[in-house]
């Protein structure tokens, strides 16, 4: 039915997410925040992180999120790829919050300097076809951001890395971006433009003189002279480093597959979003990775969800079109007449009785009526009640389209629970407002750690 209250039903059936005990478990060292776009993952990583810092533990958040408000949240002036301390933890037994922003080129030319001597390095980060495949080849800032992921954790600096995922058109582009430039890295093209190299010296390359002009003239033509010059100088300089990358990649996928990592499928109430979602939960079963739970972000509530839509329409039309019926002696003693009775007039409808606010309801009768003189000293006016019927009209058209709003997004929700009542949920109730400060955040946080995220 349209009007049912959210939360029931559906949510019973499946169980319910409990974040804190993630938090306190000093065994989760990685908690990863994915799904698809604008759907509050940056968010909920970092109010994520404010909450466990703020209960004991040394957190960093990594976002890929370029937007300078969440970094205001957190009251720095901006994010960049260094770790940066958050002030203004409520830290208890050590806990601090330290929050970063992958920079996509800055990691790949860490990556340069880390695994090649000086000169091979210099000759790397100022090849052109380098510049272009670092700033922007498909896959780059997913692969990074799991570069990124190890560094981290080698470091053993903080006992939990919180990632926030890149966005993307599909949420399955974090999982697959690593194996895929690890592929083009170690791929047949590359091991192709690698082969004079590996023959060694002048003899290699008059033993390969004839197959590379001709595949250097078909390549020049498709590709233009220059570029092909820059790949293949790239090549030659990158030749050591390439299996480094198909083992950092790898290395990557088992420790997101580890024990001590959680994943947080974060989504909207809506259609796309949650099937999105249950894709993502499908592939993370089928790579044996640990998924914690699903987080349903920005849910509708009411605090009136007794009064259905349909009920709150039909008092609604009542009004509008006044079928209100006599208002009773309490109107009468508004015209110098004492009021003989606080009971509404038998004539009003039920509709009246159960739509009107208790303040617009008849009180009990004064000692002595008013009279005119005072009604035009107080400015009472006879079409007061006309105006409170109008406002009430319109309060109930807008709580009719709040309960619409209810019931799509609990049957968009119960279609997902009814596919995958394994997965844990919590709702996370929409907030009035964006979060621009840590008090935002923690807010955010409570919301998450309630019993089905207080919606």
């Amino acid at each position: 039915m349209e009007g049912t209250a959210a939360g029931a039903g559906g949510l019973d059936a499946v169980p319910a997410l409990e974040i804190d005990p993630i938090l306190d478990d000093r065994g989760t060292r990685i908690i990863v925040c994915c799904g698809s776009g604008g759907v509050g993952k940056t968010t909920t990583a970092a109010a994520l992180g404010v909450r466990a810092a703020e209960r004991g533990r040394r957190v960093v958040v990594l976002t890929i999120d370029p937007a300078r408000r969440l970094a205001q949240s957190m009251g720095i002036d901006a994010l960049d790829n260094t770790p940066r301390k958050v002030d203004g933890i409520k830290g208890s037994d050590g806990g601090e919050l330290h929050a970063m922003m992958l920079d996509m080129k800055r990691t790949f030319d860490e990556i340069v300097e880390a695994h090649a001597d000086p000169a091979r390095a210099r000759a790397i980060l100022e090849n052109p076809f380098y510049q272009s495949l670092s700033a922007g080849f498909a896959g780059t800032q997913e692969y990074m951001a799991m570069e990124k992921l190890g560094q981290l954790r080698a470091r053993d600096e903080w006992d939990l890395i919180i990632v926030d995922t890149p966005p993307s058109r599909s949420a399955l582009d974090f999982l697959d971006a690593p194996k895929r430039l690890g592929s083009f890295l170690d791929g047949k093209f590359i091991k192709l433009l690698m082969a004079p190299a590996k023959v060694g010296g002048r003899a290699g390359m008059k033993f390969l003189n004839v197959g590379m002009s001709m595949m250097s003239g078909t390549l020049g033509k498709l590709l233009g002279g220059q570029f092909l010059g820059d790949v293949q100088t790239f090549v030659a300089a990158m030749d050591t480093m390439f299996g480094g990358f198909r083992t950092r990649a790898d290395a990557t996928y088992r420790l997101l597959q580890a024990p001590g990592t959680a994943f947080l499928v974060v989504a909207a109430p809506e259609r796309d979003a949650l099937r999105e979602a249950a894709y993502f939960v499908e592939r993370l079963a089928a790579e044996a990775m640990p998924l914690a739970g699903l987080v349903l972000n920005r849910v509708h509530g009411s605090g009136a969800a007794g009064l259905s839509a349909e009920r709150a329409r039909a008092a609604a039309e009542n009004l509008e079109e006044g079928r209100m019926g006599d208002r009773g002696p309490g109107k009468t003693g508004l015209r110098g007449v004492p009021a003989t009775s606080s009971e509404p007039s038998h004539h009003a409808t039920a509709a009246d009785s159960s739509a009107r606010p208790s303040a617009a309801r008849p009180s009990a009768a004064p000692e002595a009526a008013p009279t005119a003189d005072v009604i035009e000293e107080h400015g009472t006016d006879p079409d007061t009640d006309q105006d409170l019927a109008r406002l009430t009209a319109g309060l109930l058209r807008l709580h009719a389209e709040r309960m619409r709003v209810l019931a799509r997004e609990q049957r968009t929700r119960d279609r997902f629970t009814a596919l995958h009542p394994e997965v844990a949920v919590t709702e996370v109730a929409a907030l009035p407002g964006d979060v621009h400060d840590l008090a935002g955040l923690r807010a955010i946080g409570e919301r998450l750690s309630s019993p089905r995220g207080g919606s």
